[in-house]
């Protein structure tokens, strides 16, 4: 089963930066569409970003929460099978934990920001914002 993995989460301070990764072992991330989740203390799970799976239909595209355009860039290293995450212009609303997340290549990218879109779930990574 396909189970996807994150690390790079960790303590920084306001302003830094973090690069999340998420890959799956025996998996090849490139045929899947991944997102990225968050949920912080006592709020519920919110969409990120996610990266659509390119295939014969779609050129594959990107798509941001609005309240991190700007600031998060997700992209995928095909020759290293994992997605990143980079996180700029850290504040302390970026704390929380961070999930990555897997669907069918048919996701389309107007509703990638939907959970129910993807199978799979890794268990997160935490990141924590200081100020």
């Amino acid at each position: 089963q396909m189970q996807p993995v994150e690390s790079g989460g960790g303590l920084v301070q306001a302003g830094g930066s973090l690069k999340l990764s998420c890959s799956a072992a025996g998996h090849t991330l490139e045929s899947y569409t991944i997102a990225w989740f968050r949920q912080a203390p006592g709020k519920e799970r919110e969409f990120v970003a996610s990266s659509v799976a390119r295939a014969r239909w779609s050129p594959g595209k990107t798509h941001y929460a609005d309240a991190v355009k700007g600031r998060f860039t997700i992209s995928r290293d095909i020759a290293k099978d994992t997605v990143y995450l980079q996180i700029d212009s850290l504040i302390t609303g970026d704390t929380a934990i961070y999930c990555c997340t897997s669907g069918p290549n048919t996701v389309l990218v107007s509703t990638s920001y939907r959970g129910d879109r993807y199978n799979f779930w890794g268990q997160g990574t935490q990141v924590t914002v200081a100020s």
